[in-house]
Parts: C-alpha cells; sequence; structure tokens
C-alpha cells in the first residue's frame, strides 16, 4: 500500500496564495521619460498625475506549471511511501540447558527398554532426550556434559540438530569416572549470565553421587535462584546402588525446591520418557513474535518530476523568447 509518512505537510498547498493575498507588491522607483513642461502638459490635458507602477503578470502556462511543480514538491516533502507486506520475526523467550552426567557409571546395562531389552544407561538418555529436544523448536538449548568436571558441548542454540549430533556422540567416562554436579551448576550459571532472556531453565540429569565438586550442589543451587535459574533435577540408575553409584535423591529433591523447579526418578527408559513429557508441558514454548512493514521512500520521485517541469517550461518559454525578438528585429 501507499501513504504519506509526514500528510499533515499537505497543509503547505495554499501558502503561495496566502503569500499572495497578505504580501503587497514590491514597488521600487524607476527613470521614465522626462518632459520640462509635464505639469502643463497634464494640465492642459486635464489629468491629474499619480505613481504608476508596472505588474508583471504570469501567463497561464506559466500559472499552471509552477502550481503543478508546487504541488509536487509539497507531495515529496509529505514523503509518499510504498509499504510492503509485514515481515514476522520469531524470537525464543526462554533458555534450556541441559546437563547430562557421562561418567564411566553411565555405561551401565540396567535399563528396560519398551521392547524388554536391556540397555546401558547412556543408550536410554541419548533417545529420550534427542527426542526432548526435538519437539522444543522455539527454544535455544545448550548442553553441558560433566564428570570429573564439566564441559560445554553445545552454547544456546536454535541449532537443535547440532545439540541432537551432540547427544548422539557422548559416550560415557569421556568426562571421567566421578561426579561433580555443583560444578555443572556452576558451568551453567556462567553459561546463563550471557543470555537476555526472561526465562531460564537447567535439567540436569545424573545417575550418581557427587564426588568431584569443587562448589558444593546446595550452595551452587542457590547462587542459581538468586539469578532466576530453574532447575530440574532427574535421577536415574539403581536406587540401591552404593558408594559413588548412590543416587542422592536427598541433594537431587534439595536442588530442584530451591530453584522452584522438580526432582523426577526414571528407573527404566519408559519411565524417563514421560518425565521430559512432562517437562515438555510444565515449560511450554514461550515466543515473542516482532514484526514489522518495510517502507521504500518515494519522495524523489514527485520532487524530480516538480523540479523537471520548472526547467523545461523556463528552458521553452526562454527560447520562444529570443524567437520572437528575432522575428521583431
Amino acid at each position: 500500500m501507499y501513504q504519506l509518512d509526514l500528510p499533515w505537510l499537505l497543509l503547505l498547498l495554499p501558502v503561495p496564495l496566502l503569500v499572495r493575498w497578505l504580501l503587497p507588491a514590491h514597488r521600487e522607483t524607476s527613470a521614465s521619460v522626462r518632459l520640462p513642461f509635464f505639469e502643463q502638459v497634464a494640465e492642459a490635458a486635464g489629468v491629474r498625475p499619480t505613481e504608476g507602477s508596472v505588474v508583471v503578470r504570469r501567463t497561464w502556462p506559466q500559472f499552471i506549471c509552477e502550481s503543478i511543480a508546487w504541488c509536487l514538491i509539497v507531495l515529496a516533502l509529505a514523503r509518499p511511501q510504498f509499504v510492503e507486506p509485514p515481515i514476522e520475526k520469531v524470537e525464543p523467550q526462554r533458555d534450556i540447558l541441559l546437563a547430562l552426567d557421562l561418567s564411566q557409571s553411565m555405561d551401565t546395562k540396567d535399563f528396560h527398554a519398551p521392547d524388554g531389552t536391556i540397555e546401558a544407561r547412556v543408550e536410554a538418555v541419548r533417545k529420550v532426550v534427542a527426542d526432548f529436544v526435538g519437539r522444543r523448536s522455539g527454544d535455544r538449548i545448550g548442553l553441558i556434559a560433566f564428570g570429573d568436571a564439566p564441559y560445554p558441548l553445545a552454547p544456546f542454540t536454535m541449532d537443535h540438530e547440532l545439540v541432537q549430533t551432540m547427544i548422539a556422540d557422548t559416550l560415557p567416562g569421556i568426562a571421567g569416572p566421578r561426579t561433580s554436579l555443583g560444578d555443572a551448576i556452576g558451568l551453567a550459571i556462567r553459561m546463563f549470565e550471557k543470555t537476555t532472556v526472561p526465562e531460564k531453565v537447567l535439567v540436569v540429569l545424573t545417575d550418581g553421587n557427587d564426588t568431584a565438586s569443587k562448589m558444593p550442589p546446595a550452595k551452587a543451587a542457590d547462587i542459581a535462584k538468586s539469578k532466576g535459574i530453574v532447575i530440574h533435577a532427574v535421577g536415574i540408575g539403581d536406587p540401591k546402588a552404593t558408594a559413588e553409584d548412590k543416587l542422592d535423591t536427598t541433594t537431587l529433591r534439595k536442588i530442584a525446591q530451591a530453584t522452584g523447579g522438580r526432582y523426577f526418578f526414571g528407573s527404566d527408559q519408559s519411565q524417563l520418557a514421560a518425565i521430559y513429557n512432562v517437562l515438555d508441558r510444565i515449560t511450554p514454548e514461550n515466543q515473542k513474535t516482532f514484526s514489522w512493514r518495510p517502507r521504500i521512500d518515494l519522495f524523489q520521485w514527485p520532487l524530480t518530476a516538480g523540479i523537471g517541469l520548472l526547467c523545461v517550461y523556463y528552458i521553452v518559454s526562454g527560447f520562444a523568447g529570443v524567437v520572437r525578438r528575432r522575428a521583431a528585429a
């Protein structure tokens, strides 16, 4: 569609008429034919001399051309524009960070698949987490792996295929045999500091007890809460395990409750999938849509037409005057 960005400038159209009406014509004294006996001639003729003036009047072609040119210039000042169809941009309002425990215990084969087979914990995690990522099309997702220490595998990104590829390439023990849950939360806090979205969600999945962190998980959770980060904790594995492989459900519950999140326990692949379905429901997609309409300025066309019309008129009228003077001579 076409529109004027400054339509109120069209009020300038009658300005020349107002100037002509309000301001008197300019007068100046000029030399004329001088008669030494002018007063006697005027008295003999019975007339009374008065001030005279010569008003140069516009011709109709000049009046029409100048009027059209003025209208075009005022139209250019009003900034005619062509407004293109709206363009929409969807921007995510939530960042989700997945922290996966890749200690050596994740290679334990005690997970029951839906078909009844037994598979390693890491295999179940890959399938379920990758499916969760595939459903979060409107969120930026990042990935952390932790064992002896936490490592960022993928920054926050809308490239979910990249995240799924990184999940598929995870191997038990690549981050070390132990578990550093507190340090993983600390790394997540640092990654969230670089984001500006209003919602920050951390999903931690672990199958063991924290044995390698420099920062206690409870302290890390308190800092995360102060930063507005919600932590959902997912525990997997054998709840009857001992030593390092023992699942510290108490700590995971406290972490989740302290930040406003939830704690889940998954004993097999089906239950783990159900947990991520719940996470999918309690963190619905949150997006902000920006819409704008590109505008193309068109003022140069009426401005060029107005100036061009005046130039053509004065060139033609000047040439015609020269021809008339030569013909009269």
